[in-house]
């Protein structure tokens, strides 16, 4: 089966692979630097107004460097958060990581059902043998169909 046929898929040998991933303008490892540069520059502006006798610049300083760095420790925990379908042999195997806490299903591929939520909006539910997956977040949702058949097509061809 080839690349062309797939829109999200990746083909390597007999695999074939779904990687759904957010879609973030900043890594954690940059959102880190532009933390410590923000932290040096507004706790050195609020010490030197403390040297010139304004002794509340410091303690706001320090109060809008700890809620910034709790806003930027919510979005670089969620950064990395990503879905992966794999499609191998006989088995489906679907992880999905959010927010640090990885979570794995397995299935037969002969038993899985594809199918859209309750509307053309909502996550893509794979389910079989008694489990059910959600996925599609990465994915807009006006393309979550197009995903739900591009995987309907990959379990009846492979």
């Amino acid at each position: 089966m080839s690349n062309s046929v797939f829109r999200f898929a990746t083909v390597q040998g007999q695999a074939i692979h779904w990687f759904l991933r957010r879609n973030c303008s900043v890594s954690p490892a940059q959102l880190g630097w532009l933390y410590a540069s923000l932290c040096v520059v507004s706790l050195g502006i609020g010490t030197f107004f403390w040297f010139q006798g304004a002794v509340m610049i410091l303690p706001f300083a320090w109060l809008e460097v700890l809620a910034v760095g709790a806003a930027f420790f919510a979005y670089a925990r969620h950064a990395a958060d990503r879905e992966h379908i794999l499609l191998q042999g006989r088995r489906l195997v679907v992880e999905t990581e959010n927010a640090g806490r990885l979570e794995r299903a397995e299935f037969n591929r002969d038993w899985v059902r594809v199918e859209p939520g309750a509307d053309d909006r909502s996550l893509i539910e794979l389910s079989g043998q008694g489990r059910s997956v959600n996925v599609g977040r990465f994915v807009r949702p006006e393309l979550r169909p197009v995903l739900a058949q591009e995987i309907r097509r990959a379990l009846r061809e492979a």
